[in-house]
């Protein structure tokens, strides 16, 4: 048996089996193993242990009375099977193995901060997240989708938690479904009418109201964006944006915050929101400048950024944004659209130049084009923008 630390945490790994002949042997070990730990919450990695017994259970509870915080993972379905029907599950803090899944050779049919979205077989996709401690993430996902849908949002919600690799993935069941983006590079002759698909279901989506306090709101989110920029702002420009998003009122209108075509599916000809885990309330300019980023932002400096990562021109990335903006605002005026044009701009500046120099994304001579471009587009929309906040409403 062996002990190693991740991220602070003590793993104990046994092996074999413990039952009446090993159980007081592994007890000592983990003792001995545990002494050391200062009162910290013990993981013991059962993926190495094929069998326990009554002795076994006994030893764990003896444990656990001994006053150690112990947590049990990656239990065997067989192991994890007696723990449930003698109990202990309900004890003790335990946790099934996760299935084991291969991508390699699949479809890459989306790709976001946090993961990449494969197609496992025609039914069935699963959304890999980069970091090998997500489970939290993908539970929470979990969780934000079940919302959404409850509250009448199509969305896709995960049935399974599997292990790729060393990393985690949430599967789920769609049939017959593309993304947006998708139908955008095979049916480009087709361009406007996708769009005002996509766009009708943002709008619907804006207007899911959810109950308060049941999601976190969007402009905090874009207050953390402006504290990680704080030092690439001068102070006067860095007070003032911070005014303009605690102006923002309360708003319990869904906002995705990860909206472009790559997350949205056509599934049996009707859309559907997947990618969940961004999912808050608030003002849709917030929304709308995720989009900026995506659509405008990202290919400024660098002309082969949209045919890289969506698979479309810079030309197609411009229709789609104008698109966006003439059916979104459809009936306000052209200098209306140029106003909310530019508050839409200026709460993607801040996106951009956090995500900028947040991530490895600030390297190199493009990164520093990136950022010197971003802050002077903020330092210009200041002159002529008096706020963020615009009433969608008014004609």
């Amino acid at each position: 048996m062996k002990i190693e630390y991740k991220n602070g945490t003590p793993i104990i790994y046994p092996t074999g089996r413990i039952d009446s002949n090993t159980a007081q042997n592994f007890l000592g070990d983990a003792e001995e193993l545990l002494k050391d730990t200062d009162g910290k919450t013990v993981e013991i990695n059962m993926e190495g242990v094929e069998y326990v017994s009554s002795a076994g259970l006994r030893i764990f509870m003896k444990m656990k009375k001994d006053g150690n915080d112990i947590r049990l993972t990656e239990v065997r379905p067989e192991v994890y099977d007696v723990f449930t029907v003698t109990g202990f599950t309900e004890l003790l803090d335990i946790k099934k193995a996760l299935r084991r899944i291969s991508v390699d050779g699949c479809e890459v049919i989306g790709s976001g901060f946090y993961g990449t979205i494969y197609r496992i077989d025609e039914d069935t996709i699963v959304k890999v997240y980069e970091s090998p401690d997500s489970i939290p993430m993908i539970e929470n996902e979990q969780r934000m989708a079940k919302q959404a849908f409850l509250n009448g949002i199509p969305t896709a919600i995960s049935y399974d938690v599997v292990r790729v690799g060393d990393s985690y993935g949430s599967v789920f069941e769609l049939l017959r479904a593309k993304t947006f983006n998708d139908l955008i590079i095979e049916q480009p002759e087709n361009a406007d009418e996708i769009i005002k698909k996509y766009v009708g279901f943002l709008k619907l989506v804006h207007k899911t109201v959810m109950d308060p306090g049941s999601l976190p709101y969007a402009a905090q989110h874009y207050i953390g964006y402006l504290k990680s920029i704080k030092d690439h702002l001068p102070k006067d420009q860095f007070d003032k944006l911070m005014g303009y998003l605690k102006e923002f009122p309360a708003d319990e209108h869904v906002v995705h915050g990860d909206f472009q075509m790559k997350n949205v599916m056509l599934v049996d000809g009707e859309p559907m929101l997947i990618d969940m885990d961004t999912l808050s309330v608030g003002h849709p300019i917030f929304d709308l400048a995720g989009l900026y980023v995506a659509y405008r932002l990202f290919r400024e400096d660098d002309e082969g950024n949209s045919m890289r990562f969506l698979g479309i021109s810079n030309e197609m990335c411009e229709h789609i944004w104008q698109g966006i903006m003439n059916l979104y605002f459809e009936g306000k005026s052209e200098r209306d659209k140029d106003i909310i044009s530019d508050r839409i701009w200026l709460a993607a500046s801040i996106r951009f130049l956090s995500v900028l120099v947040t991530t490895d994304l600030k390297k190199g001579e493009l990164g520093a084009t990136r950022i010197n471009h971003t802050r002077e587009h903020i330092s210009e929309l200041l002159k002529r923008v008096d706020g963020l906040y615009f009433d969608i409403l008014s004609p």
